[in-house]
C-alpha cells in the first residue's frame, strides 16, 4: 500500500474513532495484564464477565496469590484453557512480587519473562497501560494487515515488523487499537462488512462483500 494511502487509512479510523482503547475492563497496570493472559482464545467480553466477579475480591499480585489457584479456577472456568490459564495467573503473581515489588515492569524482556506472558501480551500491556507505541499482533489485526495490503506477512511477527515500518508516527499509539477494532466489527473474518468500510476505496482485498 502507497504511503499516501496508509495516511489516509489512518485519518479516517482516526476521524471514526479519535480515542480508542481495549475493551477489556481494567483500572491498575496488574488488571490489564492478568485480563490479557486471561484472554487469549477468549472473548474481551467472556473475560469481563470473569473479572467483575473476580477484581473486587483479589486485584493486586498477593491478594490473587492467597486466593490460590483452585479458588481463581471457580472464578475464570467459564474462560476457555482455565486450567492453564489459573496456573501461570498464579505464577506471575509470585515473580512480580519476588522480582518486581509487586509492580508490573515496563520493559518487555521483564514481561515476558512472566508465565503466560507471549510478546502480543507484552505488547498490549507496554501501549494500553504505559503509553509506547508499540502493535500487538492478533488475529484481527493478522487479517486486516494481510487483507487491505496494508502489512501483508505469513506470520505475526513478520506482520509486526512491517506495520512499524508502515504505520507514521503520529498514529503508532493508537494504530493497533483501530485495526483490532475494524477487524472485529468491519473486517470480520468469515465475511467483511465492506459496504459500510470507511477504507474500502483503499483496501486491496479483492473479494469485497456487496450490499446483499
Amino acid at each position: 500500500m502507497k504511503r499516501a494511502d496508509v495516511i489516509e487509512l489512518f485519518r479516517r479510523l482516526r476521524e471514526l474513532d479519535p480515542h480508542p482503547t481495549t475493551e477489556l475492563h481494567y483500572s491498575t497496570p496488574f488488571e490489564l495484564l492478568v485480563a490479557v493472559v486471561l484472554s487469549a482464545q477468549a472473548t474481551d467480553t467472556g473475560v469481563n464477565k470473569a473479572t467483575g466477579k473476580l477484581y473486587p475480591v483479589a486485584n493486586t499480585p498477593q491478594s490473587l496469590l492467597d486466593l490460590g489457584e483452585e479458588n481463581l479456577k471457580r472464578y475464570i472456568g467459564t474462560i476457555g484453557l482455565f486450567n492453564a490459564k489459573a496456573k501461570n495467573v498464579i505464577a506471575l503473581c509470585r515473580l512480580l512480587l519476588e522480582r518486581h515489588g509487586g509492580e508490573v515492569p515496563r520493559s518487555r524482556e521483564a514481561l515476558e519473562a512472566l508465565p503466560g506472558v507471549g510478546r502480543k501480551t507484552a505488547n498490549v500491556v507496554l501501549n494500553t497501560a504505559f503509553g509506547e507505541p508499540t502493535i500487538a499482533v492478533d488475529t484481527h489485526i493478522f487479517r486486516v494487515a494481510n487483507r487491505t495490503g496494508l502489512a501483508p506477512g505469513k506470520d505475526v511477527r513478520t506482520v509486526e515488523d512491517k506495520l512499524e515500518k508502515a504505520i507514521p508516527a503520529e498514529f503508532k499509539q493508537d494504530a493497533h487499537h483501530w485495526l483490532i477494532l475494524h477487524g472485529r466489527y468491519v473486517c470480520k473474518a468469515r465475511k467483511p462488512d465492506c459496504p459500510h468500510c470507511v477504507i474500502r476505496d483503499l483496501c486491496r482485498f479483492k473479494d469485497k462483500t456487496g450490499n446483499s
